[in-house]
């Protein structure tokens, strides 16, 4: 079992930057790739990134370049840095793990989720 617990969510103008993370405990944390998604407002949960133990990532079309996924495996953190904030971009963003090493991109890949928090971005 690993629970995982995100944090750094909050208000940001547009054209801000915001950093999250997220904590994972209960299990060797190199074992298992770390992804983020969002679900905003009347949305479905979309994938944003993911990355592995030994740093191979992968992203969302759409976001790359703006976003930027990293983790600490002496911290059992993952992080996801955001940039050039756009309003389109409010959403609750999650945390979430899978065990191995191959990143994935959909929801039902991952077994682990985290409770989300929020990001709002003000035009």
């Amino acid at each position: 079992q690993v629970q995982l617990v995100e944090s750094g969510g909050g208000l940001v103008q547009a054209g801000g930057s915001l950093r999250l993370s997220c904590a994972a405990s209960g299990r060797t944390f190199r074992s298992y790739v770390m992804a983020w998604f969002r679900q905003g407002p009347g949305k479905e949960r979309e994938f944003v990134a993911a990355i592995n133990y030994s740093g191979t990532s992968i992203y969302s079309d759409t976001l790359k370049g703006r976003f930027t996924i990293s983790r600490d495996n002496a911290k059992d953190t993952s992080y996801l840095e955001m940039n050039s904030l756009k309003p389109e971009d409010t959403a609750v963003y999650y945390c979430a793990a899978r065990p191995g090493t191959t990143v994935k991109l959909t929801t039902d890949e991952y077994s682990y989720w985290g409770q989300g928090t929020q990001v709002t971005v003000s035009s």
